[in-house]
């Protein structure tokens, strides 16, 4: 039997669904702050700009390779700003454009698997951390949280893709 989501109350309401709302809101602000400290040492160490870490992000998170086109809807960015920004991440030699497909027009992107080893080694405290807090949590209340972070982030990229 499939999980059904249950609709909470809109979010306009008095009392606690509002006070609920708006502290989800600050602690997901927290955590999009620090993770973002992250990504921005590690930028500042490789010389990149904090959207060539999206770039390597959505590179790496990819089912399959990405195009640039991809990328850039993506990211939001003009194919100019895309070829800037993958210039400066195969120049730092984090990543390799390919021609493997029939049509040589096409170019795959891929994350090296040098470059991979250093981010790890980068956000190693990152995943640390999150193990740590993890500790303190059932497997259950993990796979609610975890389903709860994919419906928002889903959500979230159904309202940019409108904008």
């Amino acid at each position: 039997m499939a999980a059904t989501r249950k609709k909470a109350a809109p979010a306009d309401e008095q009392g606690v669904q509002g006070f609920e709302l708006q502290a989800f809101a600050v602690q997901l602000r927290r955590l999009t702050g620090e993770i973002n400290r992250f990504a921005h040492e590690f930028a500042a160490h490789q010389g990149l700009h904090a959207t060539d870490v999206q770039a390597l992000g959505a590179i790496m998170d990819a089912p399959s390779p990405l195009t640039p086109g991809r990328l850039g809807e993506h990211l939001g960015l003009t194919s100019g700003a895309v070829t800037a920004c993958l210039d400066r991440l195969e120049r730092a030699g984090h990543i390799r454009r390919v021609r493997e497909s029939p049509d040589r027009r096409v170019v795959h992107l891929h994350y090296l698997p040098e470059a991979r080893t250093t981010a790890r080694a980068h956000f190693l405290p990152l995943a640390q951390a999150t193990a740590r807090a993890q500790e303190g949590f059932t497997p259950d209340e993990l796979l609610s949280t975890l389903r709860l972070l994919r419906a928002v982030s889903d959500e979230l990229e159904s309202l940019n893709k409108r904008h």
